[in-house]
């Protein structure tokens, strides 16, 4: 995407610029892309005419404050803990939080994708949206437990009065309130990229911790998914949480390439490789490595494996305009993957369970990569010019 040029003078009819309550030198984007012409506000403009959706996160955080300090008045309380046990600020803040959070997500998303504006929501299926709206939710929920983990560490015991309770519980409600607002107006293909990485890493990392006193490495990754591992749903829930997120980032970056690549077989080709991957890895997490599923886990994972190298051989095929440095650098994740592979089977080096955290690291953020090459190419041939626009008299 480029924006360059001297701001020029687009002349517009009276009728419309007052009915878009434009005046003469408003300054707006004119922006071309897939052979269309938009004209739109600057994205200063745009955020200035969004304000008053701040407005709606300060409401519902005050009414939600009144409703919990007259629930605590009612129930007798004089004092509230700061975290720890079923009545206290933090479980408030994350219950209140979570419900509030999501329900403005879900209000504000749905209608930004019905604005009238090319916005990049308009671009995600609606089939797709519940999926998102449960990731941002988990994200929500694993950032307020995080927090007020932290501030239990940082101040055990601590307790206040109703009214500071009340304060403090208003502050942190407005911040997840606005946090998800602000989510749902900037929803674009770069942070259904980021929440796929910290679904993942988060998810995974947190099962590792879980399980440090079991010794999980001992075995190996997918043992944190059997019904030996402490909370092994949230492993295997990870992982399809992360599938869905895939196949929702899958479907969102190929709506953009096929208007400019209709009926490419090649793209076509890719876009089922790529959702395959998202459902094998769903399986893996849906069949679990227990005896009862043992088999079925093992497929799946062996099945992940060749679709992967099937995609690292292909994709000079596959992907328009890939790049020298991209395709070479694909070929050293294919050879370095090889290399784990034979050398656990022949010579038992790397470990099992290294080999799984190696190989698993090495394909996800090849992934990664990937994803961020379609992108760019997605947004390749979109030109911003900065022009003033003047009702013709």
């Amino acid at each position: 995407m480029k924006d360059e040029g001297p701001r020029q003078a687009v002349q517009l009819p009276a009728e419309v610029c007052a009915q878009l309550g434009l005046e003469a030198g408003t300054p707006m984007q004119l922006v071309i892309k897939n052979d269309g012409v938009t004209i739109r506000p600057e994205p200063a403009e745009r955020m200035r005419n969004r304000r008053l959706f701040l407005v709606w996160p300060l409401i519902v955080s005050a009414v939600m404050t009144v409703g919990v300090y007259a629930y605590w008045v009612m129930q007798g309380y004089e004092t509230m803990s700061l975290t720890g046990g079923r009545y206290s600020v933090a479980s408030f803040v994350i219950g209140c939080g979570l419900v509030t959070g999501v329900l403005m997500f879900a209000g504000f998303f749905i209608k930004t994708r019905n604005e009238g504006e090319n916005r990049f929501s308009r671009q995600i299926y609606w089939r797709n949206f519940p999926v998102i709206l449960l990731a941002f939710g988990v994200i929500l929920g694993l950032a307020l437990l995080g927090i007020f983990w932290v501030f239990g560490q940082m101040f055990p015991g601590a307790s206040f009065d109703l009214v500071t309770a009340a304060l403090v519980f208003l502050v942190f409600i407005l911040i997840a309130n606005a946090c998800m607002v602000a989510a749902a107006l900037s929803i674009n293909a770069a942070m259904l990229s980021t929440l796929l990485t910290l679904v993942v890493i988060t998810g995974v990392v947190i099962s590792m911790a879980a399980n440090g006193e079991r010794r999980w490495w001992q075995y190996n990754l997918s043992f944190l998914g059997t019904k030996m591992a402490s909370y092994a749903w949230q492993f295997n829930l990870t992982l399809v949480m992360s599938a869905l997120l895939m196949i929702a980032l899958v479907d969102y970056l190929f709506v953009q390439l096929h208007e400019q690549y209709p009926h490419n077989w090649r793209l076509t080709t890719l876009r089922w490789l790529l959702t395959l991957v998202a459902v094998d890895l769903a399986l893996v997490g849906l069949f679990p490595n227990d005896a009862s599923s043992h088999l079925l886990h093992d497929e799946a994972a062996g099945m992940l494996v060749t679709i992967i190298t099937v995609l690292i051989i292909a994709i000079r095929w596959l992907l328009p305009g890939v790049t020298r440095e991209f395709l070479y650098g694909s070929y050293a994740v294919g050879g370095v993957l090889m290399l784990l592979n034979f050398g656990f089977r022949l010579f038992r080096y790397p470990s099992l369970t290294a080999f799984e955290i190696q190989g698993f690291a090495l394909a996800f953020g090849w992934l990664l990569l990937l994803f961020n090459r379609i992108r760019v190419l997605a947004a390749t041939g979109t030109a911003v010019w900065r022009v003033t626009v003047m009702p013709q008299d």
